[in-house]
């Protein structure tokens, strides 16, 4: 399936990506949004998350559709972030109108990386400041690895990073963005292959192929503080799907954090996918094969973003831990 021509979630037209991070704090955020309302969903499999208005998302709800959805670091701190983004999208006049009020509907997820080097002595948060910066950052290129929600994403082994990429399926595009912060590890440790290289176009994520030598049991992990990770993610596509639909997108994804985390869905990690539809391709009536399509799509597409974010995580000042880079240069 070949892939979208940024290879990233942007590629679904009409959705935009703004990252906004701290250096010094460690930590960022990251808004997908669109100038129209678009159908969401979600799926969480992991036994620590941490989330705002997730609720909303049930196909029996009344909301349907949201106006951005935003992934952040800070932990529970993080979700200020959410906030800074309903705040601005008030003021440009953008939500649900309830008795000629608007009330932007923001749903959020966060990851822990409070742990991981950077200065977290603040007092006041920065994150609404964080979220606002990233809304109004959103463009359809945008930077991958160590900026917002990724900034200062870590793993078991390797920096962790946001992560993005897309694929066609027929008359339509699907695209995955994630912020890894796993317990797990991305690559095949000590090696510097990844767990999705069967999964790789190209060279997107360094074409460094399949690991001849399985991991040891058992998998390398962080400190197993509970809630010290979580890896955050979006899928989306161009196809008409209803909430429900939308739900099993995100479902089907999860798949993807399996094949490229190793290991996924832990207890202690807050593993958590949202779905964004567009809705400009309708699906047909009497054919499931364009569902089961995309569903294969997303969990693919979303174990290529995974090693992306990983990929192309560079160093900075106080990492406590190496970049993949530095398996290349160890490696020769």
């Amino acid at each position: 399936m070949p892939t979208g021509p940024r290879n990233l979630i942007t590629d679904v037209a009409g959705f935009r990506v703004g990252n906004a991070q701290d250096p010094r704090l460690k930590s960022g955020a990251t808004v997908l949004t669109a100038d129209a309302p678009f159908t969401a969903a979600v799926h969480v499999m992991g036994g620590a998350p941490g989330t705002t208005d997730t609720d909303l998302l049930a196909p029996d709800k009344l909301v349907q559709q949201v106006d951005a959805l935003v992934l952040s670091g800070g932990s529970a701190l993080g979700l200020g972030a959410v906030d800074g983004v309903r705040q601005a999208l008030r003021a440009a006049g953008r939500g649900f109108e309830v008795g000629g009020q608007r009330v932007p509907i923001v749903p959020g997820a966060i990851l822990f990386d409070l742990l991981n080097g950077g200065d977290k002595g603040w007092v006041a948060s920065p994150y609404p400041d964080l979220g606002q910066q990233a809304l109004a950052a959103a463009v359809m290129d945008f930077a991958l690895g160590s900026v917002g929600a990724g900034c200062g994403a870590t793993t078991a082994t390797l920096k962790g990073g946001l992560g993005s990429a897309s694929v066609r399926v027929g008359p339509f595009t699907v695209g995955a963005l994630v912020a890894v912060n796993a317990l797990g590890a991305a690559n095949v440790h000590p090696h510097r292959q990844f767990w999705a290289a069967p999964f790789e176009v190209g060279d997107e994520f360094g074409g460094a192929g399949i690991c001849p030598h399985p991991a040891p049991d058992p998998a390398p992990r962080k400190d197993t503080q509970p809630g010290a990770s979580t890896t955050i993610a979006i899928v989306a596509t161009d196809a008409d799907l209803t909430q429900a639909q939308a739900t099993r997108l995100a479902t089907c994804a999860h798949d993807g954090l399996a094949r490229a985390l190793f290991p996924s869905h832990t207890l202690l990690d807050g593993d958590l996918v949202f779905a964004a539809a567009s809705g400009a391709h309708p699906l047909p009536d009497d054919d499931l094969t364009p569902l089961l399509d995309l569903g294969h799509a997303a969990a693919t597409c979303m174990a290529r973003a995974i090693a992306r974010g990983v990929f192309h995580a560079r160093p900075e000042p106080g990492d406590i831990l190496p970049c993949w880079r530095s398996l290349v240069e160890q490696s020769g």
